[in-house]
């Protein structure tokens, strides 16, 4: 498999990040606050979007805050008059849209939006559960895939408790319920990697034929 230069932009947990790291890949996490992975080496504090176009990424993975358009939040915009927060948020996430929408590998990955959100966020491309990926829970999260195969479950299990959103409040309460459930960062890990890591298979629009690795003229759009 091929090293992948990979960006985990908006994690602090590192949890995805590490999780590339345990298949050789070159994987950093991106957060305004410190890492609490134990991997402060693999960590790039600072904003997210400088981090995005620090460089050439082989993938992306974005986990944009969630506070503002979450549909477990709307109560708040007209409560708290947080509209100005709420267009900032959607102005933020739509980086990472423009950023996959150029031709680079990004998954984007937020819970399901209010429809003040969708209004200014095209909708997702796939919604996954824990339970799917060997966690008996529920907490749907959708997906935002750009140059990405949609993810395939690795492990259905019974059970759907609904544990996040039953935890009491505390200090860490927004740090646990935003952390990735190991399952599905294991399934972005290996499943991701691995697809990005295949040579190229392009039809020759002439013959007919397919033109497999080094020799065929890939394009973002060529991909079959």
């Amino acid at each position: 498999m091929n090293k992948l230069d990979v960006l985990v932009d908006c994690e602090a947990s590192q949890t995805v990040c590490i999780e590339f790291r345990k298949l050789g890949h070159n994987a950093f996490s991106c957060d305004l606050e410190d890492a609490y992975g134990d991997h402060p080496e693999w960590h790039i504090k600072g904003d997210a979007i400088d981090a995005l176009y620090s460089r050439r990424w082989d993938l992306v993975i974005a986990h944009p805050p969630c506070d503002r358009l979450a549909n477990s939040g709307v109560r708040w915009l007209a409560e708290r008059n947080l509209w100005v927060e709420l267009d900032q948020a959607i102005e933020f996430f739509n980086e990472f849209i423009s950023y996959g929408k150029k031709g680079n590998a990004i998954g984007i990955e937020n819970p399901i939006q209010h429809k003040h959100a969708r209004a200014g966020i095209e909708k997702y491309h796939q919604l996954i559960q824990p339970w799917q990926f060997g966690h008996p829970e529920t907490k749907a999260t959708c997906l935002w895939l750009y140059g990405l195969p949609k993810l395939k479950p690795t492990n259905i299990v019974s059970g759907r408790e609904q544990r996040i959103w039953k935890l009491p409040p505390s200090e860490d309460r927004a740090k646990l319920r935003s952390k990735t459930y190991q399952g599905i960062a294991e399934a972005m890990a290996i499943q991701w990697s691995e697809y990005l890591s295949k040579p190229p298979r392009v039809e020759n629009q002439i013959t007919g034929d397919l033109w497999e690795g080094v020799n065929a003229p890939y394009t973002a759009t060529s991909e079959i």
